[in-house]
């Protein structure tokens, strides 16, 4: 430990901490250690604490310091489409309302979106968001002004020839490792549905060649393997092995049409799989399956939480997404037992720092990981009694409990105060642009969904 003052120092808190097994456990009266944008030290008890030299010091007596939440799939900008197709049908939301307002976006209306996305979820404890859109250098310059944690992937269709791969090469390579290492970049064709076998084939060349990642939908809903079954005699998951998507690192986004035949495809995958699960968007949807957590688990599979966009989810808050996880698969499997609120919690931080390929760098407070960390007030009567630690955090906590949001040892909200981003400037411009974004009298669509 250095003998210079530390830049942070948090006091008197719950801390939420993994054992060796991963074990989820609650250090009582600890104090957490910040240097560099690192933690130095989270130790229990009254050995630490106010003694601590530091340049600043947060008293978090009453509250749970647990690592920031990962969003591990959403679509930042599209907050400006919030509650603009509501109780339609998938193809319907897709063709009738967000392809064609998508076919209006400007690059400031990007901007505009991410800024508030970035709002949205730093005030509801979300550290780190997988990004999966358009006009990415957009939303990289926001989160570089935010102080959040990203990774980024500029999304593509075939319709868009091999400009569209290429221009998602040149942004993975041109933004990686920016921001001091908060950016982290993928490459991102859309779906198998709308990126064809040769795409998908050169994206997975492209992604061995250059060390990259890949951030895709696949198998998001039953119908989508249904159809690609009937239509070509493989499922979605098996197109992507067929591709050779499966021999990269690679991020599935949604995975409720994942079927049995899947499940080995999965287990055998050269590259890291993980599936990000946001399940209000499937409810809303009235989805008939949702991602199969429990037997993505069996095999090894890690299964980070989203929330999709706020165009199907409404919202960017990660604490229903935990919520839903639960409740939604102890219902699916008749189990009340599975998952727990430590599973759940699991999900929450390992398994979904793991997703987005950051699993030895965020996810625990632990000496030498990044410094993403959250402080969750459990004083509301929401939350009161506390007999459960776990149970509180994931059962009875909300969004609105986290008091305080720090990335990289920078304190990005403090005392529900967001310190980097002016809301009301960002909602008024916003407001000024909607009537241009919303227009759908020219009749053109980015893309049609008929799957």
């Amino acid at each position: 430990m250095s003998d210079s003052p530390a830049d942070l120092v948090i006091t008197g808190c719950i801390a939420l901490v993994h054992d060796d097994q991963e074990r989820i456990t609650f250090e009582e009266d600890a104090t957490i250690v910040v240097r560099d944008g690192v933690i130095e030290s989270v130790t229990g008890g009254p050995t630490g604490g106010p003694g601590i030299e530091a340049a600043d010091h947060i008293d978090a007596r009453g509250q749970v310091a647990m690592p920031g939440l990962i969003n591990c799939h959403t679509h930042a900008p599209m907050v400006t489409l919030r509650g603009v197709a509501e109780d339609v049908q998938t193809d319907e939301w897709f063709n009738d309302y967000v392809w064609p307002i998508e076919s209006n976006l400007t690059e400031e209306d990007v901007e505009l979106g991410a800024r508030l996305a970035c709002a949205e979820m730093i005030r509801g404890g979300v550290t780190t968001f997988a990004d999966h859109y358009f006009s990415m250098d957009a939303v990289a310059a926001v989160v570089a002004e935010a102080g959040i944690r990203a990774h980024l992937g500029e999304a593509f269709f075939s319709s868009q020839g091999p400009a569209g791969r290429e221009k998602s090469l040149q942004f993975a390579l041109d933004h990686r490792g920016k921001s001091g290492g908060r950016i982290t970049t993928a490459l991102a064709p859309h779906a198998p549905y709308t990126v064809d076998g040769a795409d998908l084939a050169a994206t997975a060349e492209l992604a061995r060649e250059h060390q990259l990642p890949i951030h895709i939908h696949a198998s998001e809903n039953r119908d989508q393997a249904e159809v690609s079954l009937e239509r070509h005699g493989v499922t979605p998951i098996e197109v992507l092995q067929q591709t050779g998507i499966l021999d990269s690192d690679v991020l599935i986004a949604h995975g409720t049409g994942i079927l049995d035949r899947d499940l080995p495809v999965l287990a055998s995958a050269k590259g890291r799989v993980a599936v990000a699960t946001a399940p209000r968007g499937y409810l809303k949807f009235g989805w008939p399956t949702t991602t199969p957590v429990r037997a993505l688990r069996e095999i090894g599979i890690d299964v980070g939480l989203a929330t999709d966009g706020a165009a199907s989810n409404n919202s960017l808050d990660v604490w229903e997404s935990m919520a839903l996880t639960a409740l939604i698969q102890k219902s699916t499997t008749r189990d009340p037992r599975w998952l727990t609120s430590r599973q759940a919690l699991h999900h929450a931080t390992l398994q979904s720092a793991r997703a987005v390929g950051l699993g030895e760098t965020i996810g625990s407070l632990a000496p030498g990981r990044r410094a993403d960390i959250i402080l969750v007030d459990l004083a509301g009567p929401h939350t009161q009694p506390v007999h459960d630690v776990a149970a509180t955090l994931v059962h009875s906590a909300h969004s609105s409990d986290v008091r305080t949001t720090i990335v990289d040892g920078r304190v990005l909200m403090r005392d529900r105060e967001l310190l980097t981003i002016d809301v009301a400037a960002v909602v008024a411009e916003m407001g000024e642009r909607m009537p241009a974004l919303l227009d759908r009298s020219h009749g053109r669509r980015i893309q049609d969904y008929n799957t």
